[in-house]
């Protein structure tokens, strides 16, 4: 069987932006942001996106390419021992992301048509909170969930060409154009200027004092959000040739994805604040409750509601065909599986895994205090070990290819993913274990003592 490749390059640096550009950005973004401190948590991030994600991309890149293969197939062929599974990590990531993603996803769908039908009229926060009370769970919640992941099949299904590039080519356009006019309309609101304060002004203190929190926090987020640690990059760069920039493209993808991210906060705060909600509140739910309620108090906030949830739930799209394609890959790569029955029985495992989270929002923290600030942590560190300390040459040479004078980029990126990015990672992941565990035995022991 023929494996596929990119047409263009324009195809294959949309469709990874795309992959970045996603919840992790629009929806997670905000409230992380808000809950840990504003500027303080956004410099922090904007320093694991260049000092660590940027690397993290490329180590992806170097390994995908290397061996056209999936993460698991990859790790096989360049590993022995232990590495050698080490891939399944990364396949049990992404189950786990895409199933509660797909939920979250389909949240914004019903808003967008929420907002049509019915508009936003809800001003006071505990109505819109009950509004997202109904909409986060239930059987409506279940066939929202079932919609968006037909849609990632029907995309999959299609293959890489005429499915995933044609679609992220409109998407990604859409999603820049769109956040550049929503950003545009929050200069005008009177809450702007005390918004890009609050946003813009970092308080180093706050960073000193609280860096247990938002080291960690900002770790998973930029992880997440550059859609590293889960073998997306790998795929996506196992159907590249050996002509291609790899540290170029992957610059191109970290500053679009973090460009992305820092309008969205240009975005979502000018709202808040103009009506006076205080960011950072209310977890996975504050960017539905707080802009239903902001919306309902602005001028054209019908329309513009409409517009910023329907193009987070097109954002989405663009992410959720990437984890697909990840683990469709496997199916097609090692066991022959063609690409239709793949998508479809990898699709349907995954909305069966992301039900019990239309059931009870517990479930969502459970999945994603996991998979971000675990499981993505630690496949970053597994792959920084990997082409930091057992395949340093190979690396070196794969990253040689379509680079006409690397000078010592290739070095330096080894040393940096060898010492720097490991002990930075280590640090993260144990810090994200310690809030896990604390989770297991605070919130989530007491839910399980309720029933």
């Amino acid at each position: 069987m023929a494996r596929e490749t990119w047409a263009t390059r324009t195809g294959f640096i949309l469709a990874a932006v795309g992959s970045a550009v996603g919840l992790g950005n629009i929806w997670r973004f905000p409230f992380i942001t808000g809950q840990y401190g504003g500027s303080s948590f956004l410099i922090t991030y904007l320093a694991f996106v260049a000092l660590i994600g940027f690397p993290a991309i490329l180590v992806e890149f170097v390994i995908g390419r290397r061996t056209d293969r999936n993460p698991v197939g990859a790790l096989r062929e360049l590993g022995s021992g232990a590495w050698s599974y080490a891939g399944w990590l990364f396949v049990v990531t992404g189950f786990i992301i895409l199933s509660y993603y797909s939920v979250v996803a389909g949240w914004f769908l019903r808003y967008t048509l929420i907002g049509i039908t019915e508009g936003f009229t809800l001003t006071d926060p505990a109505e819109a909170n009950a509004l997202f009370g109904t909409v986060s769970t239930g059987l409506d919640t279940l066939l929202f969930h079932a919609v968006f992941m037909l849609l990632v099949i029907g995309i999959i299904a299609a293959g890489v060409r005429r499915g995933i590039e044609l679609s992220v080519k409109v998407m990604v356009p859409v999603i820049v154009v769109l956040l550049l006019g929503l950003a545009a309309y929050g200069f005008t609101l009177d809450g702007a200027s005390a918004a890009y304060s609050y946003y813009l002004s970092p308080d180093f203190g706050t960073i000193a004092a609280n860096w247990t929190e938002i080291l960690p926090a900002a770790a998973g987020q930029a992880f997440f959000t550059l859609s590293v640690g889960m073998g997306v990059m790998i795929t996506y760069a196992s159907y590249l040739g050996e002509d291609r920039n790899l540290a170029a493209d992957a610059g191109i993808i970290a500053a679009l994805d973090t460009l992305v991210a820092v309008l969205v906060g240009f975005v979502v705060f000018p709202i808040l604040f103009s009506v006076g909600i205080e960011p950072g509140t209310g977890g996975p739910g504050a960017i539905f409750v707080s802009l239903t309620a902001a919306f309902a108090g602005i001028p054209g906030g019908r329309i513009l509601g409409v517009v910023f949830f329907g193009m987070v739930g097109i954002a989405a799209l663009s992410s959720a065909i990437s984890i697909l394609e990840m683990l469709v890959s496997y199916l097609i790569d090692e066991l022959g599986v063609s690409r239709v029955p793949a998508s479809v029985a990898l699709g349907t495992a995954v909305f069966l895994l992301g039900v019990p989270v239309t059931i009870d929002l517990m479930f969502l923290n459970l999945y994603d205090l996991l998979a971000d600030g675990i499981l993505l942590v630690l496949g970053s560190l597994l792959l920084a070990l990997f082409v930091g300390w057992v395949i340093p040459d190979v690396a070196r040479d794969e990253l040689r290819k379509g680079i006409a004078d690397i000078g010592g980029l290739d070095d330096a990126w080894i040393w940096a993913v060898r010492i720097p990015i490991v002990i930075v990672v280590l640090v993260s992941l144990y810090l994200g274990i310690v809030d896990y565990v604390d989770f297991l035995t605070g919130d989530f022991a007491d839910w399980l003592a309720a029933r």
